[in-house]
C-alpha cells in the first residue's frame, strides 16, 4: 500500500514537471523581455537602430537583449535559439538571410513568443508583424533623384544583397520609375549587378569593371544604399568622375551625407531611425500586452499575409541636407554645413 502511494506521488510529480517543461514562455506584461537580433552591428545604421530601440523600450518598461549576427546566418539562427531559451516575450529580427528562419521562428511561436520582422521582411515564416519603411517607395525615390539629375544617358543598376528581400523591393521601385525612360530610349541600362552582403568593396570592384567595359561612359548609377554608393564613388573618383556621375543611396550614413553636401553623391534617402526604432519598441510591447495595433497594410511573405506598418522616408539632397540637422540626426559641423 505504501509502495503504491509513493509510486502515485512520483508519477504525479513527473506529470507536473513535464507540464511545466512544455509550458510556453509567459509574457511579463508589466516588464516585457525583448530580444533584438540584428544582422550586423558593425554597420553604422544598425548601431543607431539598436540605441534608439533600447532607449524606447526602456521608456516603456521593457528590457532588451541585443545580439549581432555579424553577417552570418548560422550565427543568427543560434542567437535566436538562445533568445528562445531565455524565454523572452518577443523577438525583433533584422534578418541577414530572409529565407532561412522558417523553422527557428516555428520554435519561437511554439514558446508563445511574439516575432517582429524589422526593416527586412522575413520570408516563408509565421511572423506576427513587420515594420519598415516603404522600400518600394525608397527605390522609386532613388531613381527619381538620379533621373532628375541625368534624364538621359547610360545607367548602371547597383543592387543590394541577393539574400535581402528589401533589395528586390528597391529594384521594383526603381524600375517603375526607369522603365518609361528606357522604353523611350532616353535611358540605356548598360549593366546591372547585385552586391553580396551590401559590401562596399564588392561595389567598388563591380563599378571598376563596369567603367572599363563601357570606356567610362556611364552617366548615372542607381545604387541601392549608401555603402554600395560609397564603393562606387571610390571607383568613379579613380577615373576623375566623382561628382560627374549621378548616384543614389539610402540610410543617410554620415559619410554619405558628407558626400551629398560635397556633391559627389546626388542623394540619399533618409529613414528616420529614431522613428522606426521607437515604433518597433512600442509595437513589440503592444503585441506582448495584447494591446490593439493599427497596421497600415498586409504583405504576403510566402507563408501568410503579415500585418505591416510602413513608414514614410525623405529624399535628402545638397539643397535640403539641413533637415538632418533640424531633426537632430547630425550636427551641421558633422556633415560639413556652415
Amino acid at each position: 500500500m505504501k509502495t503504491n502511494t509513493i509510486r502515485r506521488a512520483l508519477l504525479a510529480a513527473f506529470a507536473v514537471g513535464t507540464a511545466m517543461a512544455a509550458t510556453p514562455a509567459l509574457a511579463d506584461k508589466a516588464n516585457p523581455k525583448i530580444g533584438f537580433s540584428i544582422d550586423d552591428l558593425r554597420v553604422e545604421r544598425w548601431a543607431r537602430d539598436r540605441d534608439y530601440f533600447v532607449e524606447a523600450a526602456k521608456q516603456l518598461g521593457a528590457t532588451v537583449s541585443v545580439q549581432s549576427a555579424d553577417a552570418n546566418e548560422q550565427r543568427q539562427i543560434s542567437q535566436i535559439e538562445n533568445l528562445i531559451a531565455q524565454k523572452v516575450d518577443a523577438i525583433v529580427i533584422v534578418p541577414f538571410n530572409s529565407k532561412v528562419l522558417t523553422n527557428t521562428i516555428k520554435e519561437a511561436k511554439k514558446a508563445n513568443i511574439k516575432v517582429i520582422s524589422y526593416d527586412r521582411l522575413i520570408l516563408n515564416a509565421d511572423v506576427d508583424a513587420y515594420i519598415s519603411f516603404d522600400n518600394e517607395r525608397v527605390g522609386a525615390m532613388q531613381a527619381e533623384g538620379v533621373v532628375k539629375a541625368k534624364p538621359k544617358g547610360n545607367y548602371f543598376l547597383l543592387g543590394g544583397s541577393p539574400t535581402d528581400n528589401n533589395a528586390k523591393l528597391l529594384r521594383e521601385g526603381q524600375m517603375k520609375v526607369l522603365k518609361p525612360y528606357i522604353d523611350k530610349g532616353d535611358i540605356k541600362v548598360v549593366g546591372q549587378q547585385w552586391v553580396k552582403e551590401w559590401n562596399p568593396s564588392e561595389a567598388l570592384a563591380i563599378i571598376e569593371n563596369a567603367l572599363t567595359a563601357n570606356a567610362n561612359k556611364i552617366d548615372a548609377i542607381v545604387a541601392s544604399n549608401d555603402g554600395t554608393a560609397g564603393g562606387a564613388i571610390q571607383a568613379l573618383a579613380a577615373q576623375g568622375l566623382a561628382g560627374k556621375v549621378a548616384i543614389s543611396g539610402q540610410d543617410s550614413d554620415l559619410a554619405a551625407v558628407k558626400r551629398v553636401v560635397a556633391g559627389t553623391q546626388t542623394l540619399t534617402v533618409y529613414k528616420p531611425l529614431k522613428l522606426i526604432a521607437s515604433e518597433a519598441a512600442k509595437l513589440s510591447v503592444d503585441l506582448v500586452k495584447g494591446n490593439p495595433v493599427k497596421f497600415s497594410s498586409q504583405i504576403d511573405n510566402g507563408a501568410k499575409k503579415v500585418d505591416s506598418l510602413l513608414l514614410t522616408p525623405t529624399t535628402i539632397t545638397k539643397e535640403n541636407a539641413k533637415l538632418l540637422v533640424d531633426d537632430g540626426f547630425y550636427t551641421a559641423a558633422q556633415i560639413g554645413l556652415k
